[in-house]
């Protein structure tokens, strides 16, 4: 009687190390990467045969076996949810499982600072989301596609706002570019627009002019200055002669200086040959630019120069021979700054 109760009891102890082992593989932390959380990609299309590989390989899992086993158990195997998931360190299969089946993403924090072409839209949207980027070219390069958002290939960066977006990764670009597209919408308020049609200016233009002024100074004290010297120069008939639209058409932005010979490159977004503002902005623009456009200060400026002293402000003038002046100053500045540094004295 005594040997059958020890046995019964090994058998017990047995059942019970049994459940305890199984409840530790799947209650258990169960990740092996170290940091403190990892963010999983599900590709669209992604078969169950292969997903507890890529876990195992990934460090979301310790036992593929286990997690398929589980997975079949609790059906997900029969609905793989695409997305971006962000595992916690320690995070059990049980409840990886159950997260995934959830189809519960973590949307992509999409910030969107300054960008040059829709070239440079393109890769940040391919390096941030899962849609096609051949697609994406293709609908930024068309103006079929675009004229319903009003815009057209030169006009089309005017719908990005610099500004932090949450969208899921599987998101198609439609829905991204309707994401932009609102924050667009709501940024232009009627009063705005108001004080877009009292500069004579279109939405876009404005925002190509504000991208000019991006281009020209980080000081915000100077902005709505700067814009008042390009809108003077387009009430009067003049060229805008804005360096920036040099770099855009050259596609060199990494030229520190203007010369001569780079005045006569052939591009519409050449300001010193044609007329006006060119086609499109030449960069992203931020929201406190475009009011500064919106908001400028009436002057008689024409001109602006860089300050002598570096300080990142400039010197304006409503005259040439004024702004002779300030051009001189800045120049010998400038030279001998340079002597200084070939001397090693900077």
């Amino acid at each position: 009687m005594a040997y059958k109760k020890i046995v019964f009891r090994l058998i017990l102890l047995g059942i019970a190390a049994g459940a305890v082992f199984i409840a530790y593989k799947v209650f258990g932390a169960n990740t092996e990467f170290e940091q403190d959380k990892k963010i999983l990609y599900i590709n669209t299309g992604t078969s169950f045969y292969k997903l507890p590989s890529q876990l195992e390989r990934g460090g979301f899992i310790k036992n593929y076996r286990t997690f398929r086993r589980l997975s079949q158990l609790m059906g997900y195997d029969k609905n793989i949810r695409p997305g971006r998931y962000v595992i916690e360190k320690g995070t059990s299969i049980y409840s990886l499982i159950k997260l995934l089946k959830s189809g519960s993403q973590t949307p992509v924090p999409l910030v969107m600072g300054k960008l040059r072409t829709r070239e440079d839209l393109i890769k940040k949207i391919r390096e941030n989301f899962e849609c096609d980027s051949i697609y994406i070219a293709s609908f930024l390069n068309s103006n079929d596609s675009l004229a319903q958002y009003g815009l057209d290939t030169n006009t089309a960066m005017s719908i990005v706002m610099p500004a932090r977006y949450e969208i899921l990764w599987t998101s198609s670009f439609n829905k991204i570019f309707n994401t932009l597209n609102d924050a667009r919408k709501k940024f232009w308020t009627e009063e705005r627009k108001q004080k877009a049609a009292g500069l004579g200016l279109t939405e876009a233009q404005v925002y190509t002019l504000a991208s000019i002024v991006e281009e020209e100074t980080n000081k915000e004290e100077d902005k709505g200055k700067i814009a008042s010297v390009y809108l003077n120069r387009l009430n009067t008939g003049m060229k805008l002669g804005a360096d920036p639209t040099i770099k855009f058409a050259l596609k060199d932005f990494d030229l520190r200086r203007i010369y001569e010979k780079h005045l006569f490159v052939q591009s519409p977004y050449n300001t010193y040959m044609n007329k006006g503002l060119p086609p499109g902005p030449i960069c992203t623009a931020t929201e406190k630019t475009i009011d500064a456009v919106l908001n400028a200060p009436a002057t008689n400026y024409l001109y602006f120069v860089a300050k002598p002293e570096f300080d990142g402000y400039s010197n304006f003038a409503a005259t040439y021979e004024e702004h002779l002046r300030y051009a001189k100053a800045y120049q010998q500045a400038l030279d001998s700054l340079m002597r200084r540094k070939a001397e090693g004295r900077e």
